[in-house]
């Protein structure tokens, strides 16, 4: 059995160590030949940035370009991978999910933008602010770890910026309940509950809680759910060997049929024409 790669650190199974982990895209690269096969991380969000050089990142099976002044925002749990041009130069910081948090208000609208995989272009300000999270973690310097998590506090803000002006009208808007319920179905999506479920769990109506998440998202809270198993699907389906069986029984579906007749209504594709469909664009 061949599932997704889920690695804390770049193929480093243990925790991350320190408050966060600096790597040049050279650094680890040279090492790999320059290529990364798909792989995610189960605690810890990623900013790369290039300096010179590019490639090509693939977030979540979409394909994008990388070249000078390019920025990646890779969040936790995002299947990723990358081929760069021999020679790239730039940087990765890498943030562990907690340390992020922490620093994520309530109603300022950055966790949704900063839960997007996506490339946008990155800044002299974005520049500047990784090189002084770089040389702060080269230091054993008094208040390390405070400078640490205040620039990386400075850097999230600059990266959802970034994120929200490359995409302006699809800023969505967050609320407190919109926020528990997600950290809920994230917690709970394999094991189908029921929108009155989570609403009881979230002390509010079901009829509330879908009328919150529809102004939010659009959707409502049974789509989002449905959204979420099928992101799941679509990531196992795309990089692991795992059979359509295999992968409806890890999504705790006990009938594989039905499990396929649901990837087909959501996305138009039996799971086994969209394996072959990611197989062929690879």
């Amino acid at each position: 059995m061949n599932s997704i790669a889920n690695y804390n650190l770049f193929g480093e199974r243990e925790d991350l160590p320190d408050v966060v982990h600096c790597e040049t895209i050279a650094a680890r690269s040279l090492k790999h030949d320059w290529e990364f096969t798909p792989h995610r991380h189960a605690r810890l969000h990623q900013v790369l940035m290039i300096a010179r050089g590019g490639g090509r990142g693939t977030f979540d099976g979409e394909s994008l370009p990388l070249s000078n002044g390019s920025l990646a925002n890779v969040p936790t749990g995002s299947v990723h991978a990358y081929s760069f041009t021999p020679g790239t130069e730039g940087w990765v910081v890498t943030i562990p999910s907690e340390l992020l948090d922490e620093g994520l208000a309530e109603g300022e609208g950055l966790r949704p933008l900063l839960a997007r995989a996506c490339v946008v272009d990155g800044s002299d300000e974005i520049v500047a602010t990784i090189r002084a999270i770089f040389a702060a973690f080269e230091t054993r310097a008094f208040a390390r770890a405070h400078e640490l998590r205040a620039r990386t506090a400075l850097l999230a803000g600059l990266v959802a910026r970034a994120i929200a002006e490359a995409t302006p009208a699809a800023t969505p808007a967050e609320s407190n309940l919109q926020r528990r319920f997600e950290a809920l179905v994230e917690a709970h999506f394999t094991e189908h509950w029921p929108v009155a479920r989570y609403a009881a769990r979230l002390a509010v109506s079901p009829t509330h809680l879908s009328r919150v998440l529809r102004s939010a998202t659009g959707q409502p809270a049974s789509a989002v759910i449905l959204e979420r198993i099928i992101r799941e699907a679509r990531r196992n389906l795309a990089y692991s060997n795992l059979s359509i069986a295999q992968v409806a029984y890890a999504l705790g579906y006990d009938d594989p049929a039905h499990f396929s007749r649901l990837f087909r209504r959501a996305t138009g594709l039996s799971p086994r024409a969209f394996r072959k469909q990611t197989e062929a664009a690879g």
